[in-house]
């Protein structure tokens, strides 16, 4: 189900449903994919996922809108840390009212990570007389990593932005946005040892960085092994991974276990 396709009164039916919040961002994608990859990409993940599922989830449009300040010097169209929460907060608290009590923040751009799981903190206490209200927060390539490592060719440090993954996708779904002429790789691979970037490697430390310290072309990752099948391939996985979690998280009721005195 589409919630843009909604009429108000069928709103009744949809508690019991998982609302689905695709979260992305508009910015630089290095020298060849267009600003809005980021919000195509997981458009295209929302929409796979909704077919998959278009009986069990209510999906919202994707809010294309992110917190992209690290990329305001190559160029982004960004909104703040607090406003960026408050727009968060102020979807779920929608949702809320219409009867949400299942949703998921699926997310597409790495920028949303702080803001999200802040409002979150703040959600969980202002909702704290609702058990029954689950909202979770979740990146698609974290939640169909197992799968991007068994597709990906390129080593560690090949993605991470405008990467062979984004690179694929973008090729596979709309090869016109890519120009192969301007690809470079950039970012930081295995021998920068701890500061190495990689999307499927977490870093063990946590810094605030602008994007042009790390990358000078707006790219982490290697572009060049890219290729339209595997964009195929990571984005089926991507909805797949999706999937499994909002089966899962559909079926969660720890929240509202009996409590021991």
């Amino acid at each position: 189900m589409r919630l843009e396709n909604c009429r108000w009164p069928e709103l009744a039916g949809t508690a019991e449903k998982v609302f689905v919040v695709p979260l992305a961002s508009m910015e630089q994608h290095g020298h060849h994919l267009p600003l809005f990859t980021d919000s195509l990409i997981t458009s295209w993940i929302a929409e796979r996922v909704e077919r998959l599922r278009s009986e069990k989830v209510v999906m919202l449009p994707v809010q294309w809108l992110g917190h992209s300040p690290h990329h305001r010097r190559f160029g982004c169209v960004s909104l703040d840390l607090v406003p960026y929460m408050d727009m968060i907060r102020g979807i779920c608290r929608s949702l809320v009212a219409m009867g949400a009590r299942r949703i998921l923040l699926l997310n597409g751009h790495g920028g949303n990570d702080i803001p999200c799981k802040a409002a979150l903190r703040e959600l969980k206490s202002e909702f704290e007389a609702m058990p029954g209200l689950y909202i979770a927060y979740a990146t698609y390539w974290n939640l169909a990593a197992e799968e991007f490592t068994a597709i990906r060719e390129s080593p560690e440090g090949g993605m991470g932005h405008a990467c062979e993954m984004e690179t694929s996708i973008v090729m596979s779904q709309r090869p016109d946005l890519v120009d192969k002429s301007r690809m470079q790789r950039g970012g930081q691979t295995a021998e920068y040892g701890f500061r190495t970037i990689d999307m499927l490697k977490g870093q063990p430390f946590f810094m605030i960085n602008e994007f042009d310290e790390f990358s000078d072309n707006g790219t982490i990752g290697m572009p060049e092994f890219a290729t339209p099948e595997k964009g195929e391939r990571f984005l089926e996985a991507a909805a797949r991974g999706v999937v499994r979690f909002l089966d899962e998280f559909a079926t969660w009721t720890f929240q509202t276990r009996e409590r021991k005195s």
